[in-house]
């Protein structure tokens, strides 16, 4: 009787190893599919991946990721040299002074209307930009007659102080900036 239920428990573990290996083969082939589904259609070299062995399917897949490990550590590289280049800049701005985020910024616009004076006030940074010249033939365009113009530098601010008399009329307000 032992020799029965030892070739029953046999037969029955052979069953069980050839369904467990079933089953792990369905489960790696499911994985494949999706493995080769994640890589994009113009990465492999055949028109179509559904022609391709599966072991044709695996070695493209191989070959995207080492071109993506690749590009990520150019990408790293390109990162690690534009902190540098930023660090550097950072270096060189606290030699002249400290920190600008002005620099990042539009310039600023400021009018004062004294009866027939004008006062425009341009807030920037070091490095202008914005053309004060230009603003100058806006305000002659519109009737204005410049007398002086001011820089002082405050900080990391540029100050530009221009003092106009209006002589032709009343000037366009709306043509200088919106917000007057």
């Amino acid at each position: 009787m032992r020799k029965e239920s030892g070739t029953r428990s046999s037969a029955g573990s052979k069953v069980d190893r050839k369904t467990i290996e079933k089953n792990r083969r369905i489960q790696m082939k499911d994985l494949c599919l999706k493995l080769v589904s994640l890589i994009p259609t113009q990465h492999f070299r055949q028109a179509e991946k559904e022609y391709l062995t599966q072991q044709d399917q695996l070695e493209q897949a191989a070959s995207y990721i080492q071109q993506l490990t690749a590009r990520v550590e150019e990408m790293r590289r390109r990162k690690v040299q534009a902190q540098a280049a930023a660090a550097a800049a950072a270096n060189d701005c606290t030699k002249r002074g400290p920190p600008s985020t002005s620099r990042l910024v539009s310039p600023v616009l400021k009018f004062r209307v004294f009866g027939p004076s004008l006062e425009v006030v341009l807030i920037s940074g070091h490095r202008r930009n914005f053309s004060l010249h230009q603003v100058i033939n806006i305000l002659e365009d519109e009737g204005a007659e410049v007398d002086t113009v001011n820089l002082s530098t405050i900080g990391d601010k540029v100050f530009h102080t221009i003092h106009a008399q209006m002589v032709k009329g009343n000037m366009q307000c709306k043509t200088l900036s919106q917000g007057c």
